[in-house]
């Protein structure tokens, strides 16, 4: 937050993974904002993994590669990672975002009249 584009930004987004302990609920967005205020915190819906892509190639790891945990050596297990790897960047295709730009205006559109309300207080 202290280097540029974000020092100086008016407004700065902090999407945050709803799981994690260390910044969930009201205490921690508290913390983040008494800290950084023009940092907006979002998070995302405690069961929404499906938005961070990792956690997508992670659940594809666990079932494909992991499961069952039989590999007989750390060579067979890495052999087997790098195998899933090579065919994954063959396979996979990009794919397309359901909401749309109208979607995302009416989102900016609240923050607006948020941030009236907030200035007029």
């Amino acid at each position: 937050m202290a280097q540029e584009p974000y020092r100086f930004a008016r407004r700065v987004f902090g999407v945050l993974d709803n799981n994690g302990s260390s910044h969930q609920g009201a205490a921690g967005t508290a913390r983040l904002q008494g800290r950084w205020p023009h940092l907006l915190v979002v998070h995302t819906p405690v069961q929404a993994s499906w938005l961070n892509h990792i956690e997508i190639y992670f659940s594809i790891v666990q079932r494909r590669v992991l499961t069952p945990n039989d590999a007989v050596t750390l060579a067979a297990l890495e052999d087997r990672l790098l195998r899933l790897q090579t065919h994954y960047e063959q396979v996979a295709s990009p794919f397309e975002w359901k909401s749309t730009g109208a979607d995302l205006g009416c989102f900016l559109a609240k923050l607006v009249a948020r941030d009236m309300l907030t200035a007029a207080a």
